[in-house]
């Protein structure tokens, strides 16, 4: 009978081993990767989920640059570090939406090597006019377009959001527009304020600034819902093109295979940021509105968005050299 009872009793400590070890964590600093650039909107994102996370965890949060080949140098890294809930990767539309639809060659797999925590912020994009073009609406746009107008559109760059939101409209209203690529929004935004281009799209946090100006006329948001940041300007959908939905993402993943407790701990807590008035002020201030959902509910959107997009890419033929 003692033999019994000593052979149950540690059955019973080696199964609360792995729970104790959950518990413990975290017992050192987190560091969060962001595949971009420092003073992008998804670097000062990370910042903010950073200094907040950090305060909630009781260990530091660092923030690490790892910019390159779109985002796909820094998913790459995180994919392959140890999957104990220590690093964690900003991921976005263009890293975990666009990449796999357009490159057939990823260094990582999405889906496969990573797991969801929480979608952080959402930023639809804005449909453009140049003031010389005399659009001023959805509407405008297809009737020019379906007269024989010769009409082209720039983007940040070919297979980017910027050019895949204009690519959706342009299907769903069955019209021909041509597209310009530029090397980055700045250039595009110069040859539409001078005419050379008619047409352009861009995330929020671009074009806001722009449209309140009067520098380009904003024709539709690509969303379900109008923006608070440009309230006045009507959905493509609501202008009768329906499920032109084009909207940027940024969130918070880890590497597959962290154990289900951490990934739970660490979107419960970033529910709970995602609602303090300071970072949704931060957000606010970047033209972001704060997302906030399950683990489960991410990673269909994830699913969603790649299903999505790959459409749109095979649609219109889009390759890169």
């Amino acid at each position: 009978m003692l033999i019994r009872r000593s052979f149950v009793s540690s059955i019973a400590i080696s199964a609360a081993l792995p729970a104790r070890a959950q518990q413990a964590w975290p017992t050192k600093p987190l560091r969060i990767i962001v595949p971009f650039p420092a003073g992008q909107s998804t670097d000062i994102l990370a910042r903010v989920t950073a200094d907040q996370l950090g305060k909630a965890l009781g260990q530091q949060v660092i923030v690490e640059n790892r910019p390159g080949a779109g985002g796909s140098i820094g998913a790459d890294v995180a994919a392959k570090a140890a999957p104990d809930g220590y690093t964690l990767l900003m991921v976005t539309i263009s890293t975990h939406g666009i990449a796999p639809a357009l490159y057939p060659k990823l260094p990582y797999d999405p889906l496969k090597d990573f797991a969801p925590i929480i979608n952080v912020g959402l930023t639809p994009q804005v449909q453009m006019a140049s003031l010389k073009s005399g659009i001023t609406s959805v509407k405008d746009l297809i009737a020019k377009a379906k007269a024989g107008g010769d009409l082209n559109y720039g983007s940040s760059g070919n297979g980017s959001a910027s050019h895949l939101a204009m690519e959706q409209l342009r299907s769903a209203a069955g019209i021909k527009l041509t597209h310009v690529p530029f090397k980055g929004n700045a250039d595009a935004y110069l040859a539409l304020q001078s005419g050379d281009i008619q047409l352009m799209s861009d995330a929020i946090p671009g074009a806001v600034g722009p449209v309140r100006a009067g520098k380009v006329t904003a024709i539709g948001i690509a969303d379900t819902n109008r923006s608070p940041y440009l309230p006045d300007v009507p959905t493509v959908i609501e202008q009768g093109l329906p499920g032109v939905v084009a909207v940027g993402w940024i969130g918070l993943s880890a590497p597959a295979n962290v154990p289900g407790p951490i990934l739970d701990r660490l979107n419960t807590e970033m529910q709970k940021i995602l609602k303090e008035p300071e970072v949704v002020d931060k957000l606010k201030g970047l033209s972001f509105m704060p997302a906030g959902e399950s683990r489960q509910a991410f990673a269909r959107y994830i699913e969603a968005e790649i299903a999505k997009w790959r459409g749109v890419i095979q649609t219109a033929g889009v390759k890169i050299d």
